[in-house]
């Protein structure tokens, strides 16, 4: 069975955007070849990207935009985000309006299982918020890779938003990077809701 990965930018107090997407926090460094070795690994070892409908228009956009230019340091990786196959997981659309992307027509979970148990390459996600936090809800993402920055927001989106519920990761990977980012790989280790601690939890 094939893993779902999801790579995504965090803030250190664990926000992945401002309240309203804003991502002016969001300082990634092209010249940093931990930050661009990490990120080509994963989507190297991926063939197909898993999207919400919400993020997708801005996410094309974005990267058709780059490569445009193919002297800018995105362009290659650019390339990659077009050429790589995409599933869309939209409720209010009946066909894809995208290149290189087709819309996921059953449930959630139906839809990802029957991705993972398709044979190829791993399959990647990177947002956004709403979505990924279906993901975790359901239990469905096999691997985590975080750019954690060192910077605090106060308030925003998270994809942790699942009330009641208790996630362990088990982090297998710390690699720090020049402009103070840290790439943190967890794997999830339990997924289930807290039990309460006899002896009360420490101030």
């Amino acid at each position: 069975m094939r893993k779902l990965k999801l790579q995504m930018d965090i803030t250190i107090d664990g926000f992945v955007a401002g309240p309203n997407g804003e991502l002016d926090w969001m300082t990634f460094d092209w010249e940093d070849k931990n930050l661009v070795q990490d990120l080509n690994s994963v989507i190297d070892s991926s063939d197909t990207l898993l999207m919400g409908r919400k993020m997708t228009d801005e996410f094309v956009n974005y990267w058709s935009n780059a490569l445009k230019n193919p002297k800018s340091p995105e362009y290659s990786f650019a390339k990659k985000m077009i050429d790589v196959p995409k599933v869309v997981f939209t409720k209010t659309l009946d066909e894809s309006r995208w290149p290189n992307t087709v819309l996921a027509e059953g449930g959630l979970v139906e839809e990802v299982n029957k991705l993972k148990n398709r044979p190829g390459k791993e399959l990647l996600v990177y947002g956004g918020a709403g979505f990924v936090s279906s993901l975790i809800k359901h239990d469905l993402i096999d691997e985590y890779h975080f750019f954690v920055y060192p910077t605090a927001i106060g308030k925003g989106l998270t994809i942790f938003s699942e009330v009641g519920r208790y996630l362990k990761l088990k982090e297998i990977d710390v690699t720090p990077c020049e402009g103070g980012i840290t790439i943190h790989h967890y794997l999830p280790e339990m997924a289930t809701k807290p039990q309460s601690s006899k002896a009360g939890s420490a101030a």
